[in-house]
């Protein structure tokens, strides 16, 4: 068994743009197991087959198909001719001598012109089976689940499935800059927009020489783990210190947090035009901190000519913390840290802003001079995964 079936799902619903869906994820496939010994990645009807090569390991290519935003499950497999009692010859002789209580085998036909019919299929191959083995056939809970997949000149059998990342492939919905704080909730933003297809780029604003570094590690940490999941990350390292005491001198205490929140954003979205990005993604969720009620969200946003959107705004702490953990980003995002967001932060913040009143407070500040500075001055660092050279955007 030297090939591994790999099937979308979502993108199976798609329309007359069903194909550079297809071609989009058969790209990011390659681009995964770039350098692993693969023959190849064939795109056939309804899945791909990767091709393993002499030393390519299913452990080894199937921990990279698992993070392939747009791979719904995937399975090691058998290829034979698309002949009933090749499939069945073939599946009993990669079982060996593997024991088990229970079977049943699932067929489905990719091409409805081959003459029998899925449960005909199911029967004759589980027939040959039972014959040979002597194992009880159990179609609701069985111990092993024989899948069978006929295509027009080739059969594909396996044993079982791996679930994946599902989503749409990244890279298929556009582009959008994300900021990224080093805590736990943009990180998983980040990843929620990457799953919905979007190639992410990350912002992140320090504070650093007023405070240490350990925020820029941490986001470098993180952004490394998100690219293996994307393949390509661009992060952005914007210093906001000394704006941000500039702030403190002209501005009232209780509207500083949203005053530097509006800068952010008015900064991120200079260097999203300039990436060709449609939109700015946050880890805000309403009423998890003073600065994130929705009025104050509302004021936020106001400083935005393009959408800002928040993929976790309806989430609770405690399911944001569950998929962190699942994607690993956790326990890098709870590395004790300073970020921006502490620095000169008051005891009272405003909780319902009004616009008039943070525009009036802005007045007096440089905005475009502070603005044209970060940009100008921002670190840019690119991470790629694999090592090996890829083909970019």
């Amino acid at each position: 068994m030297n090939s591994i079936v790999v099937h979308y799902q979502e993108i199976a619903l798609k329309g007359k743009n069903r194909p550079w869906f297809i071609a989009r994820l058969a790209q990011n496939l390659r681009a995964a197991i770039a350098d692993l010994d693969v023959s190849g990645v064939r795109v056939l009807m309804g899945r791909f087959e990767v091709v393993l090569g002499p030393t390519a390991t299913f452990e080894q290519v199937g921990e990279r198909l698992r993070r392939v935003f747009g791979v719904a499950n995937f399975a090691r497999a058998g290829r034979t001719a698309a002949d009933i009692e090749m499939v069945a010859a073939a599946v009993l002789r990669d079982l060996g001598d593997r024991e088990v209580g229970s079977f049943r085998v699932s067929a489905r036909r990719a091409d409805k012109r081959f003459p029998l019919p899925s449960p005909q299929i199911e029967r004759e191959v589980g027939g040959r089976i039972k014959l040979a083995k002597g194992w009880r056939v159990d179609l609701e809970q069985p111990e092993l689940d024989i899948r069978v997949e006929f295509l027009t000149d080739e059969a594909f059998y396996s044993f079982g499935k791996e679930r994946g990342a599902g989503g749409l492939p990244t890279g298929a919905s556009g582009r959008v800059v994300c900021l990224l704080s080093g805590g736990i909730d943009s990180p998983v933003a980040a990843y929620r927009m990457m799953k919905r297809g979007c190639s992410v780029r990350l912002v992140h604003f320090h504070s650093y020489p007023f405070l240490p570094r350990v925020s820029q590690e941490k986001v470098r940490e993180l952004a490394e783990l998100l690219t293996r999941y994307q393949l390509y990350t661009k992060l952005y390292l914007v210093a906001l210190g000394e704006i941000q005491r500039q702030v403190v001198l002209a501005v009232p205490a209780a509207y500083r947090v949203i005053v530097y929140r509006r800068l952010m954003i008015r900064i991120a979205e200079r260097l999203a035009r300039a990436a060709g990005a449609s939109a700015l993604a946050t880890g805000e969720v309403i009423g998890q901190v003073a600065s994130q009620t929705l009025d104050n969200l509302t004021v936020i946003d106001a400083a935005a000519s393009m959408p800002v959107l928040r993929p976790l705004v309806g989430m609770d702490k405690a399911e944001i913390v569950a998929q962190a953990e699942a994607i690993g980003t956790y326990l890098i995002s709870i590395v004790p840290d300073q970020d921006c967001c502490q620095l000169f932060t008051p005891r009272n913040p405003a909780t319902r802003a009004r616009l008039s009143d943070v525009e009036a407070a802005e007045a007096v500040l440089p905005i475009d001079d502070f603005v044209n500075g970060a940009v100008r001055e921002a670190v840019i660092e690119q991470f790629k995964y694999p090592a090996a050279p890829l083909r970019q955007e």
